[in-house]
């Protein structure tokens, strides 16, 4: 199924099959589509750990506003995958705790 007018970024341009690759393993993506929604239809479930009590987290509100779904996408921590878009070749990982750039002290809280 495929959304084709979401609530915050409006009308989705649908693109081509794409492989990105999520905790080092290859999924499959259509170019365009958040990334949430890719995971998800990949049966991920879980995209970050909080800090304090190490719990997981996935979707909640799917329009950016809460941080439930962050990631660390390319290297940049904190990417709300709700609202980020695919795009062919692009590195996801499951964010735990805070979230840090590498070189800054460590790659995550």
């Amino acid at each position: 199924m495929w959304v084709e007018d979401h609530p915050i970024l409006g009308k989705l341009k649908k693109g081509p099959s794409v492989a990105i690759e999520v905790d080092g393993k290859t999924v499959g993506a259509l170019e365009g589509e958040p990334i949430a929604a890719a995971l998800m239809a990949a049966g991920k479930c879980v995209f970050r750990y909080t800090q304090k009590r190490h719990e997981a987290r996935g979707v909640f509100c799917a329009i950016g506003r809460c941080t439930d779904c962050m990631m660390v996408v390319d290297g940049v921590p904190n990417v709300r995958t709700c609202v980020a878009l695919v795009r062919a070749g692009m590195k996801v990982q499951t964010q735990d705790g805070l979230g840090a750039l590498k070189g800054d002290g460590g790659e995550a809280d």
